[in-house]
């Protein structure tokens, strides 16, 4: 899959991915099932406030499988992934599932500044109002810090292929997830543009010229976590979250 330069990835094998080349093409929403795309936005560093001339521009969707096609020997595909332009759709109970676990790019569809939805219906914005019901204390402080904590293995590394750019986005990445986890979990909310983009472009630019600049930053995170009480229940809604899906469920029972 080829997400952001911020971006999480979410897919699985079942996803298929294509190639194009313009770089901000919105979704193609008719070749899905006409009618099923429930929600999609625009993601990642677009998002974040850290795009640069050179960026592209992401895209996350949700759509509904029509429910008789999922009762068959052969269900159809819960991702569709396209790579230039990047865009993924994940079908509503896989989109459900990840928010449940607290997945970080999955969840982040659900709190996009409106400006940034580009489809939105009834069904898609139930969603959205639902997403602290798919929160807990423990998904998303291991979802979270813990891609931060696989960001800074990755920074470590010194893998030879790590170009100055790469090393750099992998800072942002990290530094984005905690502070947005942090957030999160302390507040049971999520701003998904950067209040200070240059503050995290600055420390991308550090850690690119010495990598162990990060080592201090990562300490504090894991400390700034460990001290921190969370707002967020020990356990996430799940009967809403599946009350939602069944409600998906019967509104395209016949497609």
């Amino acid at each position: 899959m080829t997400q952001s330069d911020e971006a999480v990835a979410t897919t699985g094998t079942d996803a298929a991915v294509d190639t194009n080349t313009n770089t901000n093409t919105k979704p193609d929403f008719d070749a899905f099932e006409p009618g099923t795309v429930l929600l999609s936005g625009i993601i990642g560093s677009t998002a974040y406030g850290l795009s640069g001339p050179g960026s592209d521009v992401d895209r996350l969707g949700m759509f509904a499988a029509p429910t008789l096609s999922l009762l068959g020997l052969q269900t159809p595909r819960e991702s569709h992934v396209t790579a230039k332009p990047d865009v993924t759709f994940h079908e509503a109970a896989k989109l459900a599932r990840l928010a449940l676990g607290g997945n970080p790019t999955a969840s982040e569809l659900l709190w996009l500044p409106d400006e940034l939805y580009e489809r939105r219906t009834p069904l898609g914005d139930e969603a959205i109002a639902l997403r602290t019901a798919f929160l807990s204390a423990p998904r998303v402080h291991d979802a979270y810090l813990g891609y931060a904590t696989q960001q800074f293995r990755k920074l470590l590394s010194r893998d030879p292929s790590f170009t100055h750019r790469k090393i750099a986005k992998h800072a942002r990445h990290l530094m984005r997830l905690v502070d947005q986890g942090h957030e999160l979990y302390t507040t049971g909310h999520v701003t998904v543009r950067l209040a200070d983009p240059e503050r995290c472009r600055a420390f991308g630019e550090r850690v690119a010229a010495d990598p162990e600049a990060v080592r201090p930053f990562m300490a504090a995170a894991e400390e700034r976590f460990a001290s921190a009480r969370s707002v967020l229940p020990a356990e996430p809604d799940t009967a809403a979250a599946q009350d939602w899906v069944l409600r998906v469920r019967k509104a395209f029972w016949v497609g």
